[in-house]
């Protein structure tokens, strides 16, 4: 059977015809095989080939090595950056992954103007960014809405709050907790401080703007769920907190690990909001990889170094590769049977 099938897909190729088929498809394919290889496949082993090199964008590149991989374990504002990342991949992903779920489970159950709520709901995701960045800008200012806000909550309780400068606040959320406590932590000791007020607010700004996009998601998935599933629990005995987590939650398995790894991909690769807000400040508390990468390499603040900037793209392509195998290992792990 093997030799037949092979013998006829032989004559088919040599027939006049499928060549012209073949032919003319290929032709068709050929502008986007053409700009895929020129400008995803060609950049990317020429970023390869600078990641080795010490290249200004001026001058020849100049082959050195591993040195720029090596140098990655001593180079702090790096790691600063990675660490900052790491606390804003551990807030940001499962934040908008509960409040995500919990809003489509909201939105999925019978009410009035359910069309309405979608839609509001949704709006933020299909706002831009820059937009939706330079809104924040506005709110968080000293003397924005958000400070007005709680001024005005405050002094109905009698009390008066202190103006908080949300962009320009360092102070990290274990040492304002720790420091009534009588308990200090030295500025050598950064990674302990815990993420900045001001990270804390951009962390605030992309849950608002990223959850009712995986909130159509898990919408979509819960509308899946076989309806007989829930009737046969509730004639059980099954309360509606048992039908969740016994029926929902494994049954979502499959869409949950596709949001987890979404969403970790995009917090590891924040930039726009970083560039439009703080520029890494203050004190590189909101400082991320992706922008470490633009400023050096482009050299924002001083020549350009693309080979740096090169290498340090890598690292973090492996980073986030490294991420997705451990999450895929914890919750995709026997979602083939949902």
């Amino acid at each position: 059977m093997a030799a037949v099938s092979v013998h006829k897909k032989s004559s088919v190729l040599r027939s006049p015809k499928a060549r012209r088929e073949a032919i003319a498809a290929y032709m068709f394919l050929s502008p986007y095989l053409l700009v895929t290889l020129v400008f995803t496949v060609g950049v990317f082993l020429f970023a390869i080939y600078i990641s080795f090199t010490k290249f200004n964008l001026f001058t020849t590149p100049e082959w050195v090595g591993l040195e720029h991989y090596l140098s990655a374990l001593q180079d702090k504002k790096f790691i600063r950056s990675l660490v900052n990342t790491l606390y804003y991949a551990l807030v940001v992903v499962t934040l908008q992954t509960i409040l995500a779920l919990l809003l489509a489970v909201l939105l999925n159950a019978p009410m009035r103007a359910k069309q309405f709520f979608r839609t509001i709901f949704y709006a933020p995701s299909v706002t831009s960014s820059v937009v939706i960045s330079f809104i924040f800008l506005w709110l968080y200012l000293k003397t924005g809405y958000i400070n007005y806000f709680f001024s005005k909550v405050f002094l109905l309780a009698g009390a008066e709050w202190e103006a908080i400068n949300w962009l320009n606040d360092p102070r990290g959320l274990f040492q304002l907790i720790l420091t009534p406590f009588g308990v200090d932590i030295p500025s050598s000791q950064w990674y302990f401080r815990g993420p900045s007020i001001t990270w804390m607010a951009i962390m605030f700004q992309n849950i608002f703007t990223t959850t009712p996009t995986f909130m159509i998601m898990f919408l979509a998935a819960l509308q899946d769920i076989p309806r007989p599933l829930y009737e046969a629990a509730s004639i059980d005995g099954a309360s509606k907190r048992q039908q969740f987590f016994k029926i929902t939650v494994p049954m979502l398995r499959p869409i949950i690990f596709l949001i987890v790894v979404l969403g970790t991909i995009g917090t590891w690769q924040i930039f726009d909001q970083v560039k439009l807000l703080t520029a890494g400040g203050p004190l590189n508390t909101t400082l991320t990889p992706v922008y470490l990468i633009f400023s050096e390499g482009l050299g924002i603040n001083g020549p350009p170094r693309m080979g740096y900037a090169s290498s340090r793209a890598f690292i973090l392509g492996v980073i986030i590769f490294i991420f997705t195998l451990i999450q895929r290992r914890f919750i995709e792990e026997g979602t083939e049977q949902y």
